[in-house]
């Protein structure tokens, strides 16, 4: 296989239609925390838009390789089916793009950002890689899989000197409760591959539609906990409405029937980009508003809710 067919390969391994779910939210947080454009910025920005989702979605498909086999969904937009002769340059690949990136940004920050930045990229092993590989732990699989999503908005915030506050917390923890809540819905599609593959995930152990009830509460307790945050913050709020109404009629799927879930899970997609533009909206509102108002919470996968700006 040539180059240019191996970074085909890898570029559909990396999901593009979900790079922006993490480059955003570390977007959002570091532009309306320090309020000027840098290199910085931009150097983070492109980092958590390609070279993180190379990796993290990389490592996920080199070592879900037997699942994905019995997966119908794989192949397109959901993930590549990476050939073994793929996997150790795929690895190679991703800490590769990785390092002169993570090289710049540990510079350019403090050790408490060295510290965020480490955790986010450990949980991006750790999902799919042995020894830890929590993909296959219960509920670990859910809160490591949120970490991806909402530590780049964390790394944001510290990294620009955020000053946090309790309306700044209730964001992040109604984002996190956003992730875990996307990853048990996502999982629920994969219930009889996973199955067929021995993999211990929380839709596998737990049943599928216990695992809907399951997002669907975390949905649901994200659309309460945003209510804590400033001006207009509270009213992302809305954005979970879409969410619980494409679940809800997934709640009693039987696991045998888990695949139709899939056909949510593709509405989901859209909803992201619908919840990122109403999101954005409010954060534009935000950032020329009266004075009082603070930013709304950072997004979740593919569009959502940024945070405050420093002292705010």
């Amino acid at each position: 296989m040539n180059g240019i067919t191996f970074a085909r390969r890898l570029l559909l391994s990396s999901r593009p239609v979900s790079w922006i779910n993490t480059a955003y939210p570390f977007a959002a947080a570091y532009l309306v925390t320090t309020r000027e454009i840098d290199l910085i910025l931009v150097i983070g920005t492109l980092f958590f838009l390609i070279p993180y989702n190379v990796a993290m979605y990389g490592i996920n498909d080199v070592f879900d390789y037997e699942s994905d086999l019995r997966n119908p969904r794989k192949g397109g937009a959901h993930g590549a089916i990476l050939d073994p002769a793929l996997h150790r340059p795929t690895l190679w690949a991703s800490a590769l793009l990785c390092t002169p990136f993570l090289v710049f940004l540990v510079a350019a920050g403090s050790p408490q950002s060295w510290l965020v930045l480490g955790l986010s990229m450990l949980a991006v092993v750790a999902y799919s890689a042995p020894p830890l590989r929590t993909k296959e732990r219960p509920f670990a699989d859910s809160v490591t899989s949120s970490i991806h999503f909402f530590s780049p908005a964390v790394y944001g915030l510290v990294l620009a000197d955020a000053a946090w506050s309790w309306p700044l917390v209730a964001v992040i923890a109604a984002f996190a409760l956003w992730g875990v809540a996307s990853h048990a819905f996502g999982a629920v599609q994969d219930v009889v591959a996973d199955r067929e593959a021995g993999i211990a995930s929380i839709a596998t152990v737990r049943g599928g539609a216990w695992t809907v009830r399951f997002a669907l509460t975390c949905y649901a307790l994200s659309g309460v906990v945003v209510l804590g945050a400033a001006w207009p913050g509270p009213l992302a709020a809305v954005v979970i409405l879409p969410y619980l109404w494409t679940l809800w009629p997934y709640r009693s799927v039987a696991d045998a029937d888990a695949a139709s879930v899939t056909r949510g899970w593709d509405r989901f997609l859209w909803l992201n980009q619908f919840a990122g533009f109403v999101v954005t909206l409010l954060l534009i509102w935000w950032w020329g508003g009266a004075p009082g108002r603070a930013p709304p919470p950072p997004p979740p996968r593919g569009g959502g809710r940024p945070p405050p700006p420093r002292g705010a």
